[in-house]
C-alpha cells in the first residue's frame, strides 16, 4: 500500500500540485449474524482505495479513486489538484509538518494492533462463534424467550500515508466485535437487553459471557415500572457513562470549538469537572480500538491530558484547527477510509479508574438510581450549551442495593453540571466501541433530575 501511496502523491505533484498527500487502504471484513440457530446473513468484503490531498497555494482539493492502475492514479491526481484550484482560498489550508513518526507499538503496529487469527478464522468458524453467543442468551434465563439477533463482525486493515512534506508510514490493525439482543417475557412485559465484546482476535471473544451478559440485562427488566420524580444520586453503567463521554470528546474537538458549538469553548485552564474524574484521549492505547502510531494526516498519535485536577487541560487538534489556533497539532485526525478527508476528533477516550467496586458505588449512592441505558442522548444535546434530558431505564437503588427495574423515564441535567458532580469513579473499567471508542468505569454522579411519575 505505501508503495501506491507514494505514486499517488507523486502523481498530483506531476499534475501542478504545491504540495500532496495521499492516503491508501485496504480494509478486509466480515459480518455474520444469526437467528434461530441459523445463519441469517453474510457480507464479506474488501475495501481498497487511494485518497489524494493536493494543495495548490492556499487551496486544498480532495479525490479518491479504486482504480489503482497507473493511468487510474494518474487521473485521480489530475482530479484533485483540479478540485484544489476550484477551491476557496484559506490562510490556514497547508499539509501538515514532516514529523518523526513514533513507533511504540511494534513495526507497522502488530503484533498489539494486528492479531493474525482474524484471517485464520474461516465463515464457518465466525458462524459458529455467533452462533455460541445466541444459544448461550437462550439457556441464561428461562424468561429468555428469543434472540432478537446475534452477530459478529471483524475486519483487517493496512493504512499507508505518504506526502511530499516527508511524512511517510504503514500500519497495520485488526479489530473484532460480537453483541446479542435477548427479549424476556413475564409480567405482561417484553424486555430486550444488550450483551457485547470486543476485541483484536476472535480468540479473545467470550461468546458464553456475550450471551449471558444480553439475557441478564433483558430478564433484569421484566416488571418495571416509573421512578418517583426527584433529585438523586445515579450510577451510570459503563455503557451509559461512554456515551456521555463520547459526546464530550465531541466537545473538546477544535473544530467544534472555534465554531462556537460547545461547552468548553473559553474554558481552557477552566474548571470544568469534579477531581474525581480524569479524561485522557490515548490513540497509544495497545487496547484501544482507534489506536494508530499516526493520525490521518500521518501525525503521531500521542496521549493527551484533556480533564485533569478538574480542569481542562487541552483541546484536540488536527493540523487546520492547529493553525487557526496558532498552536500544534495532537495527532487526532480522524478518518473513516481513504474515502474521506481528514477531520479532528477523539481516537481513544480514557477515563481513569477509581478505588470503589460497582458494589462500593451503589452503597455511596444510598438511594437512587442506577441508569443501563438511554435513549436518543446524540440528538438530545444541545452542542452550545450542553443541556441535556433523555429517556432513560435502569433500576432502582435502595439502602445501597439495586432493587426493582425502572423504564419510562427522563434524566436531565447539562453536561459541565453532570462533571461537576461525579464523585466516584469505579474502579473496573469496559471498553465500549459505539461511536468513538471509550474506556471507562461505572460512574457515581452525586445529583441528577430524575422525572417519573
Amino acid at each position: 500500500m505505501i508503495d501506491l501511496a507514494r505514486r499517488a502523491f507523486e502523481a498530483a505533484l506531476e499534475a501542478g500540485a504545491s504540495d500532496a498527500e495521499a492516503y491508501a487502504s485496504e480494509d478486509r471484513g466480515r459480518e455474520v449474524r444469526v437467528h434461530g440457530g441459523e445463519v441469517e446473513s453474510l457480507i464479506a468484503a474488501t475495501k481498497r482505495g487511494i485518497g489524494i490531498r493536493a494543495w495548490v497555494g492556499t487551496r486544498a482539493g480532495y479525490a479518491y479513486d479504486t482504480d489503482l492502475s497507473a493511468a487510474g492514479i494518474a487521473a485521480l491526481g489530475a482530479r484533485a489538484v483540479e478540485a484544489a484550484r476550484v477551491a476557496d482560498e484559506d490562510e490556514f489550508v497547508a499539509p501538515p509538518a514532516p514529523v518523526r513518526l513514533l513507533d511504540p507499538l511494534g513495526p507497522k503496529g502488530a503484533p498489539e494492533l494486528s492479531d493474525p487469527s482474524v484471517a485464520a478464522w474461516s465463515t464457518a468458524d465466525a458462524a459458529g462463534l455467533a452462533l455460541a453467543v445466541e444459544r448461550a442468551a437462550l439457556a441464561a434465563d428461562e424468561r429468555v424467550v428469543a434472540v432478537e439477533q446475534a452477530v459478529y463482525a471483524d475486519s483487517a486493515e493496512t493504512v499507508a500515508i505518504t506526502s511530499s512534506t516527508g511524512i511517510e508510514g504503514e500500519y497495520e490493525s485488526s479489530n473484532c466485535h460480537a453483541y446479542v439482543q435477548a427479549l424476556a417475557e413475564g409480567e405482561g412485559s417484553r424486555e430486550t437487553g444488550f450483551g457485547f465484546d470486543l476485541g483484536r482476535g476472535p480468540g479473545s471473544l467470550d461468546p458464553k459471557a456475550i450471551g449471558v451478559e444480553g439475557a441478564e440485562r433483558a430478564a433484569s427488566m421484566v416488571g418495571a415500572g416509573k421512578p418517583a420524580s426527584r433529585s438523586c444520586p445515579v450510577v451510570l453503567d459503563p455503557t451509559v457513562a461512554a456515551s456521555f463521554v463520547a459526546i464530550v470528546g465531541r466537545g473538546l474537538a477544535a473544530s467544534s470549538v472555534q465554531r462556537g458549538r460547545s461547552p468548553f469553548a473559553g474554558r481552557l485552564g477552566a474548571a470544568v469537572a469534579s477531581e474525581a474524574l480524569v479524561l485522557h484521549d490515548d490513540g497509544l492505547d495497545a487496547a484501544g480500538p482507534a489506536s494508530a502510531p499516526f493520525d490521518g494526516e500521518g501525525v503521531a498519535r500521542r496521549r493527551t491530558a484533556l480533564v485533569e485536577g478538574g480542569t481542562l487541560r487541552a483541546f484536540l487538534y488536527d493540523t487546520y484547527t492547529a493553525r487557526r489556533e496558532g498552536t500544534d497539532s495532537t495527532g487526532s485526525a480522524a478518518r473513516s477510509g481513504y474515502r474521506s478527508q481528514p477531520s479532528v476528533g477523539p481516537s481513544n477516550l480514557v477515563v481513569a479508574t477509581g478505588e470503589l467496586s460497582f458494589d462500593e458505588l451503589l452503597g455511596e449512592a444510598g438511594d437512587g438510581v442506577f441508569i443501563t441505558d438511554v435513549a436518543g442522548l446524540h440528538s438530545g444535546v444541545n452542542p452550545v450549551s450542553g443541556v441535556f434530558s433523555v429517556g432513560a431505564s435502569g433500576r432502582a437503588i435502595r439502602g445501597g442495593e439495586l432493587a426493582e427495574p425502572l423504564r419510562e423515564f427522563t434524566i436531565a441535567s447539562d453536561l459541565l453540571s453532570m462533571l461537576g458532580a461525579v464523585l466516584a469513579c469505579g474502579a473496573e473499567p469496559r471498553w465500549v466501541p459505539f461511536g468513538a471508542p471509550v474506556s471507562t468505569p461505572p460512574l457515581l454522579i452525586a445529583e441528577m433530575t430524575v422525572a417519573g411519575s
